[in-house]
């Protein structure tokens, strides 16, 4: 271990060399855990390896990616050889594989990662209260034993408590030591509508799920049967990955025809073809209104029937004067809205083409080709929500469905598609059992949007509700989990509130953006090095993964150091954590149930007996289901056998389709609800703006108009262009920034319409300085006519590298151009976002792959 760093960080291999080696030197270059830490495998020692016999392993890949693919790992003495994916059973359309990812395939260069986090460290410069607070983030660090680092936050908890209060303390992820601190008094919270956009808290209002916990949109062999699939804002290609795109291609097969709208012409386009309608990011809802128009001025109902009256009168609320709630100014109907009748400005193609870009007679024929095929999937994805005072785009898009009575059938559907349940709607089949552990009410009732966290540190106060501005005082920020300082818009503000509190502490495996602006960090084990646990997917699958390696160095996991910050604040942690994680693993396992194959009900997962039970060395009763906990185990993977017609299929709404009355939603009226007085009072309840009750245009708050210094007389303003955050390959949100062979794979390019770069004197390959009215970052470009002109596409999720000097991020951080502006339900807005470019005139950036990793001891 003398030299254990020495060699670490000798150990250098590219990608392309790794493909390449045999087996003898990839176990020779395969960093192995111990108790102790890592060690490099002698070449000897690595051609014993070769020839021994090793164990398949199911490998957790936990990240927040949507995908939840089966990861194995070859462990051979303790050494990860190699890593595979789904193989457990022959791969076919109704029945795929579970397919791992490039990200999931370089799971051990994270697990076994030179610069993971190996000791709790402080800053050089901390001291009790602070020290030199302005030092966060470039501060030498200093190595301390678990002792000192326990020590010290008990005692920064306590003393800021005894001073300020609870209301003091603000906790910026991780359920542990959540439950912890609310034993202790309670914290701060925060809340938001993070990747949903304006669907999280508008879906079950207006009676339109929100697409992750409820479902609009029908199931994978469903989408077989539609002519035609509208994929609005969706890139299930680069965000869904998995088994997404390979259901989409099967509906391709099946004859559907896709469409996609989108400011790039994306990945899911090019597998898929189709015809691409490119539009300015943040005004898919001018669009809609213009195909809305084109439909109500067409439409009759004996020559040219374009409008489903029928399901409109009997499902809907809202549509027309004659449809209006009891009590409801007449006059407030969507259908006078769009005709301009009171307002005096008729929606029309053209009126929304100025605004959206998309040409008036593109939105005449989309609008009339989707009302005349007979079965059409209008899905979207979470991205065109994600923008400032979009409170009314998911009533929007829902209204289309519903005048086009695309909802509700075989082949027809309208909704969300994104994330675990992209091309595949419907409840799961296969669930875990709850882990057993009590639930803790945090006693503090302050809870801070997500757009105005910063903002409330360093002016000391938040908007609690309509005409509710509390005061807080924000001393200490514990990072227990997540990355909030990397992913909420505003990081510049967020840095600046960073170095203001009295202390900070982050639990990490890596030097994070949240550990870097900390005082203390605690290093915490991957899920490779814990107990194992159980993972959901798509609906059909249920992962069991299981121990890969001891802890690597001196890393913990987060419910140990709960329990440790427990007992030297003075609290039973068996009131949080009465049982082991062994238990609480053993109690999901037992509790997994699997749905019958008749649809009817769910039963018993897994079959489990007295000698299991006896061999975990935990409580519970001998149970029987439908396969047993050993082949669970040995297989990872649980996985409902499907086919064409089976009882399991899902259509979402068919039941309120064919039955509104006997079925009624979870709305204030039972309908859907185009008027929807209850959607209206929750924005302004949140106390930043209002919306009417119909889905009218709103002006996004740094949207297309707000490029122009004077919209009426089209002048540019100092922030000319439009940034959208697309997610992408390389990362997992955040997560996996820091692994070199995705570094290689995946350049983290801005990308740029050549026609915006040839009056900037920009050429490919250049480094480019984007600037927002909240931060500058550099970044190479990558010049494409698959973005459209007027737009900037960075990648999200890239670790900030700040230049303290010129305070200019290197790495192309989203969050440090997107600003947090508090709007209509608290929606975090990143595409949204004004920004002007310029060719950088310094030292060009280098590729990310040379970059040093940010190695600590």
């Amino acid at each position: 271990m003398s030299n254990l760093i020495e060699k670490a960080t000798e150990y250098k291999m590219t990608r392309r060399a790794f493909l390449k080696s045999t087996a003898v030197a990839s176990a020779a270059l395969t960093l192995s855990g111990c108790t102790n830490g890592l060690t490099r495998v002698s070449k000897a020692q690595a051609a014993k390896l070769a020839s021994k016999e090793g164990q398949w392993l199911t490998a957790a890949c936990w990240h927040n990616c949507g995908g939840r693919c089966l990861n194995k790992a070859y462990v051979v003495d303790g050494v990860v050889v190699r890593q595979k994916t789904d193989d457990t059973h022959p791969d076919t359309p109704d029945y795929p594989q579970q397919r791992g990812c490039a990200r999931g395939r370089s799971q051990r260069k994270q697990a076994f990662g030179v610069d993971r986090l190996k000791y709790p460290m402080k800053r050089k410069h901390w001291e009790p209260g602070g020290g030199n607070k302005e030092l966060r983030g470039r501060d030498e660090w200093v190595r301390i034993s678990w002792e000192e680092a326990l020590d010290i936050v008990a005692s920064e908890i306590k003393r800021i408590k005894e001073k300020y209060g609870n209301r003091a303390i603000f906790v910026g992820g991780g359920n542990e030591i959540s439950n912890i601190l609310a034993l202790y008094g309670g914290y701060v919270s925060h809340w938001g509508t993070t990747s949903w956009g304006s669907w999280r808290y508008a879906g079950d209002i207006i009676g339109l799920a929100d697409g992750y916990y409820k479902f609009s949109h029908n199931d994978r062999f469903d989408l077989r049967n539609s002519q035609l699939i509208v994929l609005w804002g969706a890139n299930p290609a680069w965000s869904s990955l998995g088994n997404p795109t390979y259901n989409y291609l099967q509906a391709k097969k099946a004859g559907a025809k896709f469409i996609f709208i989108d400011p790039i012409y994306t990945e899911a386009a090019r597998v898929l073809g189709g015809e691409w309608i490119p539009i300015r990011p943040a005004t898919d809802h001018a669009m809609l209104l213009g195909m809305a128009y084109t439909l109500i001025k067409e439409d009759d109902p004996v020559t040219n029937p374009l409008i489903d009256w029928d399901f409109l009168n009997r499902c809907t609320i809202g549509f027309d004067a004659d449809h209006m709630p009891a009590g409801a100014d007449p006059k407030e109907n969507f259908k006078d809205y769009v005709l301009g009748t009171y307002d005096g400005v008729p929606k029309t193609p053209e009126w929304a083409a100025e605004i959206c870009g998309v040409d008036p007679e593109k939105i005449r024929s989309l609008a009339r080709e989707i009302a005349t095929t007979k079965r059409v999937a209008l899905l979207t994805g979470w991205a065109p929500a994600r923008v400032h005072n979009s409170d009314s785009w998911p009533q929007m898009f829902m209204t289309l469905g519903c005048m086009t009575g695309h909802i509700g059938q075989p082949g027809r559907m309208t909704g969300v598609s994104c994330h675990q349940s992209a091309s595949n709607g419907g409840p799961p089949l296969v669930v875990p059992g709850s882990n057993g552990l009590p639930s803790i009410k945090n006693p503090v009732a302050d809870s801070i949007n997500d757009s105005e966290i910063w903002d409330a540190i360093l002016k000391g106060k938040y908007t609690a509700g309509y005409n509710d501005i509390r005061e807080i005082n924000i001393q200490m920020i514990y990072h227990g989990g997540g990355a909030t300082l990397q992913t909420r818009d505003g990081m510049t503000k967020g840095i600046e509130a960073h170095r203001k509190v009295e202390f900070v502490v982050s639990h990490s495996q890596f030097l994070t953006t949240n550990s870097r602006y900390a005082d203390v960090v605690l290093p915490v084990t991957t899920e490779w090095e814990r107990e194992g646990g159980l993972l959901t997917g798509n609906r059909e699958i249920l992962i069991y993964y299981t121990r890969i390696t001891e802890p690597l160095y001196e890393a913990r996991d987060d419910q140990w150091i709960a329990i440790e910050l427990a007992k030297r604040l003075g609290l039973d942690p068996r009131q949080a954590y009465p049982i082991s994680p062994k238990q609480q693993l053993f109690n999901q396992l037992a509790g997994a149930k699997v749905m019958k194959e008749d649809g009817s009900g769910f039963e018993k997962l897994l079959t489990i007996t007295a000698a299991d039970i006896a061999a975990w060395g935990v409580q519970g009763a001998p149970q029987q289901g439908r396969i047993t906990l050993q082949e669970f185990q040995e297989k990872g993977i649980y996985q409902v056998p499907r086919k064409p017609g089976d009882k399991l299929g899902f259509i979402a709404l068919k039941d309120f389709r064919e039955d509104p009355q006997g079925h009624p939603l979870k709305t204030a009226t039972g309908k859907l609800e185009i008027y929807s007085q209850a959607l209206a009072k929750m924005v302004k309840d949140k106390g930043w703006t209002q919306i009417r009750p119909i889905p009218t245009y709103n002006p996004p708050r740094e949207g297309y108009e707000d490029t122009f210094a004077d919209w009426a007389k089209k002048v540019k303003g100092d922030y000319p262009l439009q940034l959208i955050t697309p997610h992408y390959l390389r990362r997992s949100h955040s997560v996996f920034d820091n692994i070199p062979w995705l570094r290689e794979a995946f350049l983290n390019h801005v990308w740029m319409n050549p026609v915006d770069a040839v009056g900037r004197g920009i050429k490919e390959g250049d480094t480019i300085l984007i600037t927002s009215r909240h931060g500058k970052t550099l970044r190479p470009v990558h010049l494409s006519e698959r973005i459209m002109p007027g737009v900037v596409a960075c990648p999200h999720g890239a670790w900030v590298e700040m230049d303290e000097k010129t305070g200019i991020d290197k790495a192309g951080a989203d969050n440090i151009l997107c600003g947090a502006i508090p709007t209509g339900q608290g929606i975090s807005g990143w595409n949204s976002c004004n920004v002007q470019v310029e060719k950088w005139t310094g030292a060009p950036l280098p590729p990310d792959d040379k970059w040093p990793l940010r190695i600590v001891f």
